[in-house]
């Protein structure tokens, strides 16, 4: 990993539909999401939400205060009334541990 990482589980430990939180530069919300492990910033765009307390319904999960959906992999809302993505955070998977990295610059 050439980006300092952030251990955020072991792989078997976080259930599919599942997100845990870590802090990396903001506090970000790690998916499991049949098996793959997706990381968005865990703070919905519209209003002061968490994002892993939300529904997950395939690669998208739905802000739990206005319903406001984001895409897992862009961060992009599907539409209002949030209107600005949220970040996407790269997930890498070594030997059952899952870390996530800062965004390249």
């Amino acid at each position: 990993m050439t980006r300092a990482a952030v251990f955020a589980g072991r792989a078997a430990d976080i259930p599919e539909g599942a997100a845990v939180v870590v802090e990396l530069d903001a506090r970000v919300a790690v998916f499991n999401v049949a098996g793959e492990f997706l990381a968005v910033e865990d703070r919905c765009s519209h209003q002061e939400a968490f994002l892993s307390e939300g529904f997950v319904d395939g690669r998208t999960v739905e802000c739990p205060l206005h319903a406001s959906c984001f895409d897992l992999r862009t961060g992009r809302p599907s539409g209002p009334p949030a209107v600005r993505p949220v970040r996407t955070y790269p997930v890498v998977v070594r030997d059952g541990s899952v870390f996530v990295t800062r965004p390249a610059t």
